[in-house]
């Protein structure tokens, strides 16, 4: 009787509903998580502080994890640098692939999206010495190599050109018909097991169906198992929990008896290094320490940007959608009521570009371009929060579970262009930037140097620290009818500093307009002939020759980021000053005549309207 009491009494538990749910990927697309629909738990505040700076192009943070507390900062042009644990960059760097090709470097750098991509550094590290390289190969006209060497323990913290070429391993080279979705990142998870994010190959909307197709490396999760020191000559083994591991194998063919479950494990051009599935461009990727659960930021297209998750100790397959949805909405994408069957999981969370669909207003906040995974925080009243930060509009926005569900917040709203982050061993999630430009590239080392932030609470910010500005309200709308106008900082409202570079020639013209705050080139069909040449190199990529935009604020209309712009003032103070996001690598590129010229062009797309 009182078994039978107990069992009824564990029942009806069982039954009951609990107070916290293990996490999961999201089943609908309500559940799926977005900055208009809550908070993380305890809404945590975050402040970056900057480290070191003087990185041309950074695209990744790494840590040994070592015990030294040395940072890796990846430089896109090839090298990596050490940053000590006192913040100070030591002057030669780590690695140096541009002097270990006697015809020049060994990267590939002729487009933004390509270069030295990330390093990853083996669980031990320490004892063996070595560590892994993802970049673009310009020998092998931009296909990424993966390459592990070995440091020198009598020279931690240099590896020569002879020990670089000695010591390398080249195991892994995917083929690249594009120059961009390369992916990149690399990293270590908790099963000891190399990671590898690998992009759908490029150009627009995966035309090499690579995300669903099993039968090549491109639009994957790679896994794979580094520790063959049995037989060195063996670049790498699949792990026997792969979930194609043993998909290919030769078999003898039976056609009956063998259940549709049986049938349908047999993949004869499957590659077994995948672990996940139909993604874009997975170009950063984090595990997060305390749990083992992978988060993984996935660069969207037009629209959405996406995140993706796999639970701790995962085994896969996971299908994350692409190139058949794009984040939780229908790719190809016409409108917000596109309706398709749902292709593979759900990302977790996921944030809108301006437009959120093609004929849609355009967003005044809570948008951005391109995601950048940081890092997964587990400090200042975040647990498990993985930080992302755009690499457009400079928003960080962070995602974690409320004990119910996903939940993603924007968390501060900086200057910067986020380009990776990576946690360390202080426990910190640090988060590099650029200040460099899509179509108008000046290669990985002619653009103004990038820097390395901290990630901290912002309560822990000490008297005297340099923190990334963050966007400010600015209220004037209107330059003042009479006298010189008062320029002012876009991020900061503080006033804006004129012929600020050195080297500019300040024309007559420019004058005029700082004195007058009214463009004197309003109208000059030869300026504006001029103004549009610069536009088309600086500014169409993102909003469109048409000004009606693709990335970033519609032009031709009243929807602007900054309040100001809606004057001339206001447009010259975001371009020569900078703004937020993209907008800050502008600083410091124009001159006043060019700007203008570029304004009165500008101005005369929105008298044809």
């Amino acid at each position: 009787m009182r078994t039978r009491i107990l069992l009824s009494v564990l029942g009806i538990l069982a039954l009951m509903p609990t107070t916290a749910m293990a996490q999961r990927t999201p089943q609908t697309k309500e559940e799926v998580a977005r900055p208009d629909k809550g908070r993380l738990p305890g809404n945590p505040k975050i402040a970056l502080v900057k480290v070191a700076d003087g990185f041309n192009d950074p695209t990744n943070v790494a840590s040994a994890f070592d015990g030294t507390g040395r940072l890796f900062v990846v430089e896109r042009v090839g090298r990596v640098k050490i940053v000590n644990k006192d913040g100070t960059m030591n002057r030669e760097p780590f690695l140096d692939l541009t002097k270990i090709n006697p015809l020049g470097s060994d990267v590939q750098t002729g487009f933004v999206e390509q270069g030295l991509y990330s390093i990853a550094f083996h669980p031990k590290f320490k004892e063996n010495g070595y560590f892994y390289a993802h970049y673009a190969s310009l020998p092998f006209n931009g296909d990424g190599v993966i390459v592990r060497f070995q440091v020198d323990p009598r020279s931690p913290n240099v590896m020569t050109p002879e020990r670089t070429n000695k010591t390398a391993k080249v195991l892994m080279r995917i083929e690249q018909p594009y120059y961009n979705h390369n992916g990149g990142q690399l990293e270590f998870g908790p099963d000891g097991y190399l990671y590898i994010g690998s992009g759908d190959g490029g150009w627009e909307g995966d035309p090499y169906e690579a995300g669903q197709d099993l039968g090549t490396l491109l639009g994957k999760i790679l896994r794979i198992d580094v520790n063959t020191q049995d037989d060195d000559t063996v670049p790498y083994k699949i792990p026997h929990s792969n979930p194609f591991a043993r998909a290919r194998d030769e078999r003898l063919m039976q056609l009956f008896g063998i259940t549709e479950v049986d049938f349908a494990k047999i993949k004869t051009r499957v590659r077994p290094e995948i672990f996940a599935y139909g993604s874009r461009n997975p170009y950063e990727l984090s595990f997060d320490p305390k749990s083992g659960a992978l988060f993984i930021a996935d660069v969207g297209q037009n629209h959405w940007e996406e995140i993706h998750w796999a639970p701790p100790r995962s085994n896969g397959p996971h299908n994350y959608g692409w190139n058949r949805m794009q984040g939780s909405w229908c790719h190809p994408m016409s409108g917000p009521n596109d309706k398709c069957p749902t292709v593979g999981e759900l990302p977790i969370g996921e944030y809108p570009h301006e437009v959120p669909y093609p004929g849609a207003a355009p967003l005044k906040d809570g948008h951005g371009c391109s995601i950048e995974g940081l890092g997964v925080a587990n400090y200042g009243g975040m647990n498990g929060v993985y930080l992302v930060g755009d690499w457009c509009t400079g928003r960080v926005f962070g995602i974690g579970w409320d004990g119910q569900k996903w939940q993603l917040q924007e968390m501060l709203h900086t200057n910067l262009q986020f380009t990776a982050g990576g946690n360390a061993e202080d426990n910190y999630v640090y988060a590099v930037n650029c200040n460099c430009f899509y179509t108008a590239d000046r290669g990985p080392t002619g653009n103004p140097p990038g820097a390395l932030w901290r990630i901290v609470p912002a309560s822990e910010v000490k008297p005297g620290q340099e923190t990334a500005l963050t966007v400010q309200q600015v209220t004037q709308l209107t330059a003042p009818t009479t006298g010189a106008p008062a320029f002012r900082s876009t991020l900061t409202n503080q006033p804006l500093k004129l012929n600020l570079y050195p080297n500019e020639t300040v024309t007559a013209k420019a004058i005029e307009f700082q004195k007058t705050g009214k463009n004197p080139y309003k109208a000059d069909k030869d300026a504006i002939a001029a103004g549009r040449a610069t536009y088309d190199q600086w500014c169409a990529a993102c909003h469109l020759a048409d000004g009606t935009g693709r990335i970033g604020s519609n032009l031709v209309d009243g929807q602007v980021t900054y309040p100001r712009v809606a004057n001339d003032v206001g447009m010259f103070e975001a371009i020569y000053g900078g703004a937020s996001g993209a907008m800050q690598a502008f600083g410091n590129r124009l001159t006043q005549d060019e700007i203008l010229k570029m304004m009165a062009f500008i101005e005369s797309i929105k008298k044809k309207k």
